[in-house]
């Protein structure tokens, strides 16, 4: 049965190709309001739906470009082809005869082919609350009267903050919008924020040929030789290329499935790499059925929990929420990078899940001493906890794995205190590498939507989507001013121009107030040798911080100068020497 049916295979898709091959031609680019609709976009009633994909539909209405996701309207404000995203914004809000604009159910992209960019945070409108509230939040004045009041806040966790009942409230709506920064976005009333509007991105399909017309079968064949030059070679062509995606669509679906075991290849690679494949019951059973109780921490990716094996090791372990294709694809980057990446102070594999479960699972070595986070701002932390040698060995240690990372042609993309964890002797070992990129060696950069952790995130890297080691350059440098000053990158309750440590640093420094910026119980004040340290720390920091990644020094000049640091004799025959003498650090003004 197998021939006929590939016969009839061939057959369809020759026949779609000859028939698409004719109408690629009637594919051009339109425009609407001066934006440049191509595929993926497609506009009904100027071009054929096969000229984009399904979901991509815009209607262009009063010369408005509007995309319909999820039964909400959006006008498009600019399409990204190069980066694969675009702007949109809700289509009310510009809506001059709508007298209050906001939204009243949440938007969600399920279902659809997108996901948020990189730089998106949710605005919540609460409505009909029963007490007011006017700390850090928007009123919606068109929403409310005497006894109901209505606003809009970004992080509830400052109702919580300040006591404030949410009970009292309508539930929430969210609102995506595009974060540049909370300390820019709260100068600004909701409206405005609104207009600005936010980025979805789509994922890209590997076909070079579909620039054109962008079909939504997702298969184009170009034949414009004309039907004599289809023969037995597009037929093979054919017939690899369909084998091809299926075999890839095949694999990817089996991986999420549960009591699928349709990837052995995969499997087999893993033990040959020395990763352990776990059965799922034992770990079930390791976590008491992932019992929260046995939670360590719950981050974008998944829950961690402390477990212990049947052979008396105790591990964390890893669970991946939502097994679709993204988290697919963290799973085995994850797995792929660290079986092969051996450092001190990265954290250790110990192994995944089987073949035969869908569930996404990582085994690690347990660090029982919590996060970095913990320590300088978070449950752990407590006065002069964490003396400045500390400090400056675990800036020392993080710098040697980024380092490391980066001369294996790895790039880690998510750059955080909560990503580095300590052991019982304050030991660094770097972890959660979902994100992380390889980077071959004849290139610089690659271009990819920007990922990672608000506070951390390059701004070039944001608004030029090329990812390059100076990426993590820049996060290292606010987890060194973290270990400066033990506050978070990022806290809604300082003043709205220092929300962002990295603005607070820079301005501190630029103003020669870093005294004003570091710890008060690290020594800075007392103790010679610390305060000449923290200086030069701080003034790394200035350089890794830089908006620029070309003003950045690279990791391994980094780990240079924080090893000469932490070795420099700082006797008092040399108390004139205040700064580094880098050439490759220029010192602060």
């Amino acid at each position: 049965m197998a021939f006929p049916i590939t016969i009839l295979l061939f057959t369809f898709f020759l026949k779609r190709s000859q028939s698409y091959s004719t109408s690629s031609r009637a594919c051009p680019p339109q425009t609407c309001n001066g934006l440049n609709i191509r595929n993926p976009f497609w506009i009904p009633g100027l071009q054929h739906s096969h000229c984009g994909r399904l979901g991509f539909n815009i209607t262009c209405h009063d010369n408005k470009p509007v995309i319909k996701i999820n039964g909400d309207g959006f006008i498009v404000r600019d399409i990204f082809y190069k980066n694969a995203s675009f702007l949109l914004a809700n289509l009310n809000v510009f809506d001059a005869g709508i007298q209050c604009p906001t939204p009243r159910r949440n938007f969600t992209v399920d279902g659809t082919p997108f996901s948020y960019g990189p730089a998106t945070s949710d605005l919540f409108f609460f409505y009909d609350c029963t007490s007011s509230y006017d700390r850090e939040t928007y009123a919606v004045d068109c929403a409310s009267n005497a006894s109901h009041h209505s606003f809009a806040v970004f992080h509830v966790e400052l109702l919580e903050h300040w006591n404030y009942s949410i009970e009292s409230c309508q539930p929430p709506v969210n609102a995506p919008v595009e974060d540049d920064g909370l300390d820019k976005l709260l100068q600004m009333n909701y409206t405005t924020i609104l207009k600005k509007g936010f980025v979805l991105q789509w994922e890209r399909r590997n076909c070079s040929s579909c620039a054109g017309s962008g079909l939504n079968l997702g298969l184009k064949i170009g034949i414009g030789v004309g039907a004599a030059a289809v023969g037995a070679s597009a037929m093979c062509i054919i017939f690899l290329v369909y084998h091809r995606r299926y075999r890839k669509r095949y694999v990817s679906s089996s991986l999420v499935s549960r009591g699928s075991s349709s990837y052995p290849s995969l499997t087999k690679d893993l033990e040959k790499a020395g990763v352990h494949i776990f059965d799922y019951n034992e770990l079930e059973e390791a976590t008491n059925h992932f019992d929260p109780k046995m939670e360590l921490g719950d981050g974008g990716y998944g829950a961690v929990y402390k477990a212990k094996l049947r052979d008396g090791r105790v591990v964390a372990v890893k669970r991946l929420y939502d097994n679709h294709c993204r988290r697919v694809e963290q799973f085995l980057n994850e797995v792929e990078l660290l079986a092969r990446l051996r450092h001190q102070n990265l954290v250790s594999l110990y192994g995944c899940t089987s073949r035969d479960c869908g569930e996404l699972i990582l085994v690690y070595e347990y660090i029982p001493n919590g996060t970095l986070a913990d320590h300088l701002h978070g449950s752990r932390a407590s006065p002069g906890s964490l003396s400045w040698m500390t400090r400056l060995n675990i800036a020392v240690e993080i710098a040697s794995a980024l380092a490391y990372l980066h001369a294996s042609g790895v790039i880690h993309r998510d750059v955080k205190s909560t990503n580095i964890l300590l052991d019982d002797n304050f030991i660094v070992k770097v972890a959660d590498f979902g994100l992380s990129r390889l980077i071959p060696m004849d290139v610089t950069h690659v271009s990819t939507a920007p990922q990672g952790t608000p506070g951390y995130v390059d701004p070039e890297y944001g608004e030029f989507y090329q990812l390059t080691g100076k990426s993590d350059v820049y996060s290292f440098g606010v987890v060194l001013i973290e270990l400066i000053s033990s506050k978070p990158a990022v806290d809604l309750t300082r003043h709205r121009n220092e929300i962002n440590l990295s603005t607070m640093a820079i301005n501190k420094i630029q103003n020669k107030a870093l005294h004003e910026l570091v710890d008060p119980h690290v020594g800075f004040d007392s103790d010679y040798k610390v305060r000449t340290m923290i200086v030069a720390v701080a003034e790394l920091a200035f350089q890794c911080l830089q908006n620029t990644k070309d003003m950045r020094p690279n990791m391994h000049d980094v780990l240079s100068v924080l090893q000469e640091i932490k070795s420099k004799d700082y006797s008092k025959d040399v108390m004139d020497i205040l700064l580094l003498k880098s050439n490759s650090l220029p010192k602060l003004k």
